[in-house]
């Protein structure tokens, strides 16, 4: 609790207990002075609403004049000059209890996304002469090295050069399982180190590293503005000043025309006034967003304002690239084919031997798959090795000269191939192997689908979306198979970047003038339609620099299906955020209403304003809640 509040507190206590003696003290002197009496309320007025008052002042000097402070002090002033003394007290008492309970909820939202968002670092241990010094993050160059300890936040983004460890990157990616890292591997500012010490190169300084990007986007966020948030604060700039408007009128013009005194319509214009203050909306509206904000982020997912969280809601066509996005990609052996006379495992064991000298990611899967099979490539096995440009390898295993590359090499060497591949050749790549002029068979190397893949196009179908795209640079066999796999709507392959801009321009057309649009690509190969569109998502923006400057949106990991999740706590938000301006607005209404007719009186205002104010924040809150999403 702030000592702000704990302040307010103190003085609401002790202002009730003046109060309190100043009821009993009235009750047990019925003949009491007037003079007194009026004393004994002002006194027990000042100390409960005096910072009240003096606000109004201040803010009318300020020419800012309809505020909640302006109201209260007219009205609670007023009842004072009609001879309600405990009612005026009373409303000024209720007032600033509520308004107690109320910055208690504000306090309570706001720290636990300040929590939630606790990932810069406080310092660096840099090694410098050979000794550890313990500097500002800032202060640290590109090429430095530091060490972190067990328990502390890694300050900058790096490279591993000794150590291992398991790293902690919920506040980035929102995922409770931790990551183990290793020498050669690359780190970002902002994980907790949880086990060993590692001593990591600095790759960028504090300002263009992972963490204080994050950190800009997130405070940056509340700038950009929902369309809701932006009608309520012009509701309340016009809606405040008809109040007074009306309550004045319903002061004067009643008595003038029906006859009678004035006290009794000045007290309902009091009434009214009270009734009409905007806090509930004012306050709420923009908290929900907030909470909203802070519950994505707390799932790993970053959303640049709460225009875009809103957006989300109206998303009708979702347009997705493939590869990092649907895809891992990275190549992986997806089936072994073989002839017969061959197992499998010979087939990969022949085929990874040939291409254990190569770089090229479709060798270097092949090694891998060999590797986690729990093979073991044995140099003396291996002879010379020759790499054929555009075709594959020729190399001397066992002895044995072993072919393994595409079509193109099989018959440059007049090798017949079998018919067993041909069904297979629309998932990936095949690399065919031969040994000794004799066909082995083919390997099928592909980029893997994510797991979670298909989950996220089935959550995007559930959630209404109206068509579901993927466009790809890939080839058009590839890409639709990875489309029917997913139970993708429409898929277009074999585009450059600039078809994909065009693609989607020719997409937009098919959405209704509300709905939005979303691409969503690695914010890298993506960033000219990742700007193009109504909302762009980037994914695996973890430590990616483009991602985070590319999109409206980053998911900090590589998982599609947190794309849904965002959709669910934009449509929680929403929720939210209409339930609070149907409740605020119609309660206010009915009891205005109530309080023109003469059948609600100060109580019933308190309620309507304070009371209206407290619910609405506390239902706001629940948009930090989006662990069930």
């Amino acid at each position: 609790m702030s000592k702000k509040l704990k302040k307010r507190i103190r003085r609401v206590g002790i202002g009730a207990a003046v109060f309190l003696t100043a009821v009993i003290l009235v009750k047990l002197i019925p003949d009491i002075n007037s003079i007194i009496h009026l004393a004994i309320f002002l006194i027990a007025y000042a100390a409960i609403g005096g910072d009240v008052v003096m606000k109004a002042i201040r803010n009318i000097g300020k020419g800012q004049v309809f505020d909640e402070n302006f109201l209260m002090m007219i009205a609670t002033v007023g009842a004072f000059f009609v001879g309600d003394y405990p009612e005026a007290v009373a409303v000024m008492l209720f007032y600033q209890v509520g308004e107690c309970f109320q910055s208690y909820a504000v306090n309570k939202s706001r720290k636990s996304i300040t929590a939630l968002m606790d990932i810069r670092p406080d310092y660096a241990n840099v090694v410098r002469d050979g000794k550890e010094e313990e500097v500002d993050p800032d202060e640290v160059a590109v090429g430095e090295t530091i060490v972190v300890k067990p328990g502390e936040r890694i300050p900058l983004d790096g490279m591993v050069l000794s150590g291992t460890s398991t790293l902690d990157t919920r506040a980035l990616t929102g995922e409770s399982i931790p990551r183990d890292i290793g020498t050669g591997e690359e780190v970002v500012s902002g994980c907790v180190n949880l086990s060993g010490v590692l001593e990591v190169k600095v790759s960028k300084e504090f300002g263009q590293s992972t963490v204080a990007k994050i950190l800009d986007l997130v405070e940056n966020a509340s700038s950009k503005k929902a369309e809701s948030e932006n009608f309520i604060s012009k509701f309340a700039k016009y809606y405040t000043p008809i109040v007074v408007i009306c309550a004045l009128a319903l002061a004067i013009i009643p008595p003038l025309v029906l006859g009678g005194g004035f006290s009794e319509w000045i007290y309902r214009a009091l009434t009214f006034l009270v009734i009409s203050c905007p806090c509930a909306l004012v306050i709420s509206i923009p908290l929900s967003f907030f909470g909203g904000l802070g519950g994505a982020s707390k799932a790993g997912i970053l959303i640049k304002g709460s225009n875009y969280l809103e957006a989300l809601a109206d998303a009708e066509i979702i347009v997705m690239d493939k590869t990092g996005t649907l895809t891992k990609g990275n190549f992986a052996v997806a089936e072994i084919l073989t002839e017969t006379g061959i197992s499998e495992e010979e087939l990969l064991e022949v085929t990874a031997y040939a291409e254990s000298y190569s770089n090229h990611p479709i060798s270097q899967s092949l090694v891998n798959a060999y590797q986690k099979a729990g093979g073991q490539i044995e140099k003396a096995r291996l002879g010379t090795v020759e790499e054929i440009a555009g075709h594959g390898v020729k190399a001397a295993v066992d002895g044995a000269v072993v072919l393994a590359g595409n079509e193109k090499l099989m018959w440059k060497e007049q090798i017949s191939i079998g018919e067993n591949w041909k069904k297979k050749a629309t998932a990936g790549t095949l690399v065919h192997v031969a040994r000794d002029g004799k066909y082995l068979g083919a390997i099928v190397i592909a980029d893997e689908i994510k797991p979670d893949a298909k989950e996220a196009v089935n959550g995007m179908k559930a959630w209404g979306m109206k068509n579901i795209v993927m466009l790809t640079g890939d080839r058009k066999e590839v890409a639709e198979h990875v489309a029917n796999e997913l139970g993708i709507d429409k898929v277009y392959a074999e585009l450059l970047p600039g078809d994909k801009v065009e693609r989607v321009e020719d997409i937009f057309k098919q959405k209704s003038e509300k709905g939005k649009l979303i691409f969503v690509g690695d914010g890298i190969n993506d960033a000219p339609v990742l700007a193009r569109a109504d909302i762009g998502i980037a994914m695996g923006g973890l430590g990616s620099d483009a991602a985070i400057e590319a999109a409206d949106i980053v998911i900090m990991n590589d998982e599609p299906s947190k794309i849904v999740k965002a959709m669910k706590i934009s449509g929680k938000t929403l929720a939210i955020v209409k339930q609070n301006i149907v409740f605020a607005i119609g309660t206010k209404v009915l009891v205005l209403i109530l309080a023109a007719l003469g059948a609600a009186n100060m109580w019933a205002a308190v309620f309507a304003d304070v009371g209206v104010a407290v619910i609405a924040i506390l239902n706001a809150m629940r948009a930090l809640k989006t662990e069930k999403l």
